[in-house]
């Protein structure tokens, strides 16, 4: 049994729309699937979470495109464009929706991503967000000077040291440094302007912010982190934290935890927003929806990328296996290089024993087993099912809200906006105007 938040104040539901660019989530073959680079697809599905009272929109990042036995991946659609140039551009044909966007932290200097994210809060008026990853992806860093220099252990290190940095720039302008005085020709107080001087093991810096403080001080930081060393990270330094769990028993599991790593740190649990990533499938019926999901799921999960799932964890070349049959009745290889630019699954000889018990017990098909294994956390039903799924997972502390990953580009998420959204205003959880201008304001921070 779960419990609800018996005696208390009912929360309010946080949503923000995905758009994931390369991925395995979105139905390619769909006629309804549209670019993933035209500016039209961004602004639609832009437009629409803000129709929709959203608190922000988010937009992932990749450096490098996948690759699979040494070829370009061409399961996922390739090709992603810019973050800020996107995100600026989006500044202009919304109003209140906030601009979230990953940029790593491992690829980049921390003077540079801090006058970015100050430019993107001064143009969009306070609505920047910026999802902090690590990387110590050589293959990655291949595209870089300095490649993959980083070693695993230290990636958390840097990205601690790029976010202080970062700050001190922000914070380097006192707020009555610009002076404006027209008359003397006196725009700037210089003496309100402070240095900043930063000497550390990943950085060696010494200079002067271009901007005055943006709207927000600092835009909203958003982590994604499940290890260890990305929990205390985020419970330290994140706003927000973007999760992967599947179950709303895993989901409060992970949100007690993280909430009260943010207490040890002397931070307040409620200013740390916890957003799962859901998809969500809509129908007239509970079955209708439910044969639909079945067929989405068989849709993002072709026969091609059953087997180079696979051959992920095998590690091998699994290409004469049938994706409608068993399991390799072959060992994993030890070929890491395989397929390079995607997360890896963890020891590959541990997965692959856990997923052919699985498949042994359910007596599963390649095909099914990577459809069963890859499902993220999923919303099925009617309108009115699915209100009261996202509610039930909020109000029982296994989440803040949702960061919602449409299988269409850029459509998929006017119909939820249409049916669930009203509902959930209906339960007085959801707001029914924006109430303040800042991405800020919309997360209560």
């Amino acid at each position: 049994m779960t419990k609800r938040r018996e005696g208390k104040e009912r929360k309010q539901i946080h949503l923000a729309a995905h758009f994931p660019g390369v991925n395995s989530t979105t139905v390619w073959s769909s006629p309804e699937s549209g670019s993933q680079i035209e500016f039209d697809s961004f602004v639609h599905l832009a437009q629409t979470a803000e129709r929709g009272l959203f608190d922000f929109f988010f937009l992932a990042e990749g450096l490098r495109l996948r690759e699979h036995r040494g070829l370009i991946h061409d399961l996922d659609v390739v090709g992603r464009p810019d973050t800020f140039t996107v995100l600026a551009a989006l500044a202009g044909v919304t109003e209140r929706l906030g601009l979230t966007g990953t940029i790593n932290t491992t690829f980049n200097e921390p003077f540079e991503v801090a006058r970015q994210f100050a430019s993107l809060d001064h143009l969009s008026d306070g609505r920047a967000g910026w999802n902090m990853v690590t990387s110590s992806d050589a293959f990655t860093g291949e595209n870089f000077r300095r490649g993959g220099f980083l070693d695993h252990s230290e990636r958390y290190k840097r990205a601690e040291e790029f976010v202080t940095v970062a700050r001190e720039f922000w914070d380097s302008w006192s707020s009555d440094a610009v002076v404006a005085d027209r008359e003397n020709g006196i725009f700037v107080d210089p003496s309100r302007i402070r240095v900043v001087e930063h000497r550390g093991p990943q950085f060696d810096v010494r200079g002067v912010a271009t901007l005055p403080p943006a709207p927000q001080g600092h835009p909203v930081l958003l982590q994604a982190g499940d290890s260890d060393d990305g929990r205390a990270f985020l419970a330290k330094y994140a706003d927000a934290a973007f999760t992967m769990h599947s179950s709303l028993e895993a989901g409060q599991a992970y949100y007690a935890d993280v909430k009260s790593r943010a207490a040890s740190y002397g931070r307040d649990p409620d200013r740390l927003k916890v957003f799962p990533a859901a998809t969500f499938v809509l129908g007239d019926t509970a079955a209708e929806a439910a044969e639909k999901a079945r067929e989405i799921r068989r849709q993002q999960v072709s026969p091609q990328t059953a087997i180079a799932m696979l051959e992920q964890v095998w590690q091998r070349d699994l290409s004469t296996y049938d994706p409608d049959g068993p399991l390799p009745d072959v060992e994993p290889a030890d070929d890491p290089t395989i397929s390079q630019g995607r997360v890896r699954h963890g020891d590959p000889k541990a997965v692959a024993a856990a997923w052919r018990a699985r498949a042994e017990a359910d007596n599963l098909s390649i095909r099914e087993l990577v459809i069963a294994v890859t499902s993220r956390q999923q919303f099925v039903g009617t309108a009115a099912q699915v209100a009261e799924e996202i509610d039930l997972h909020v109000q029982s502390d296994a989440c803040d809200g949702f960061i919602l990953v449409p299988h269409l580009t850029p459509r998929g998420l006017d119909e939820f906006v249409e049916s669930v959204v009203p509902l959930l205003q209906e339960r007085g959880t959801f707001r029914t105007e924006y109430s303040g201008h800042t991405l800020r304001d919309h997360l209560g921070l």
